[in-house]
């Protein structure tokens, strides 16, 4: 039996990633979202075990020591893993997947699974983007710069990518998502 497919989303900080995301899973309740480990700590709002699992740095390396990533990375100085077990048994129980990750992660489920289906959130331009990361009010300057740093290497490496959606409607980018799991 094949697994279900696996869709790996990324782009920069304040694409929009995880608003396009809620908007497909609200549209598609049979898509599971994979819930990442980090170290980062909480934002208001957020919860343990729903928008992140939120461990320390000691749980983190054991995490990678006893292989249980499908990937990890460090980004903007935390770290941030897929639990590898979650994804294996949801698709091969027939559910698809949407990993919502960065652009190291992305690439190495590209090595680790070659059935991932890559798929780059674009912002419609430079200064949406710039707005949207400076406009969120949940981080310092300094963390907005290494941001804005990061999301220049990444829009640089969107050809790596099996598809490009511009996040110009969220409406329109969510139903682009799950058009891709049809195809």
């Amino acid at each position: 039996m094949t697994a279900a497919p696996l869709i790996v989303v990324s782009g920069p900080s304040g694409v929009g990633k995880s608003t396009v995301v809620a908007a497909a899973l609200a549209a598609d309740q049979g898509v599971w979202l994979s819930v990442s480990a980090t170290t980062r700590p909480a934002r208001q709002g957020e919860i343990d075990g729903i928008n992140y699992f939120f461990v320390s740095a000691e749980q983190f390396a054991s995490m990678i020591e006893q292989g249980d990533f499908l990937e990890w990375a460090e980004f903007a100085g935390h770290l941030y893993g897929t639990p590898r077990n979650p994804v294996q048994e949801r698709r091969a129980a027939g559910t698809p997947v949407i990993l919502e990750i960065e652009l190291q992660g992305a690439r190495q489920v590209r090595l680790s699974d070659p059935t991932a289906r890559l798929v780059f959130l674009a912002p419609p331009s430079w200064e949406i983007l710039e707005a949207r990361l400076t406009g969120r009010g949940t981080e310092s300057p300094q963390a907005v710069a290494i941001r804005l740093a990061a999301a220049r290497a990444e829009l640089a490496a969107q050809g790596e990518f099996d598809d490009v959606l511009v996040n110009t409607d969220v409406l329109e980018s969510a139903q682009s998502l799950l058009d891709l799991f049809k195809s």
